[in-house]
């Protein structure tokens, strides 16, 4: 939200960069769910460490901005506090699910530890497939 404050204000022709950072913010929250979403550890890491990346490209776009004055440094500042608070977040997101994975307490499966019964079927006629005027004629 922030982001898009700062850089939804850019003139025309600097609306591809000004999109390019919007994305690259975008993508960090993005990367972080798909990952979360994902069954394996391995694949939640990967997620993370891209979610991780954008979160660089955000901050190296917010330090050319700035240089090239189309930034404030009052904007800098709040953008680049947001950003480090989040990747501090990620690294030590990382870090403990790389333990997790190091002494074997990550579960990587989704079998529901409950009894079966409650999802039995009571009706088990079979299903008739066929369409309301085949069933008619015979």
């Amino acid at each position: 939200m922030v982001t898009c404050e700062t850089f939804s204000k850019f003139p025309f022709v600097f609306q591809r960069v000004a999109s390019q950072q919007i994305a690259s913010v975008d993508s960090i929250h993005r990367n972080i769910a798909e990952g979360y979403c994902r069954r394996s550890l391995g694949e939640y890491l990967h997620a993370l460490n891209i979610a991780l990346g954008s979160a660089g490209e955000s901050v190296s776009g917010l330090h050319a901005f700035v240089a090239a004055k189309q930034i404030t440094d009052a904007d800098f500042d709040r953008l680049d506090r947001v950003v480090f608070r989040l990747e501090n977040g990620l690294k030590r997101l990382i870090e403990s699910l790389q333990e997790k994975k190091m002494d074997g307490s990550w579960g990587d499966t989704f079998v529901i530890r409950e009894t079966n019964l409650r999802y039995t079927v009571k009706d088990l006629r079979p299903i008739d497939s066929r369409s309301k005027k085949e069933r008619k004629n015979g």
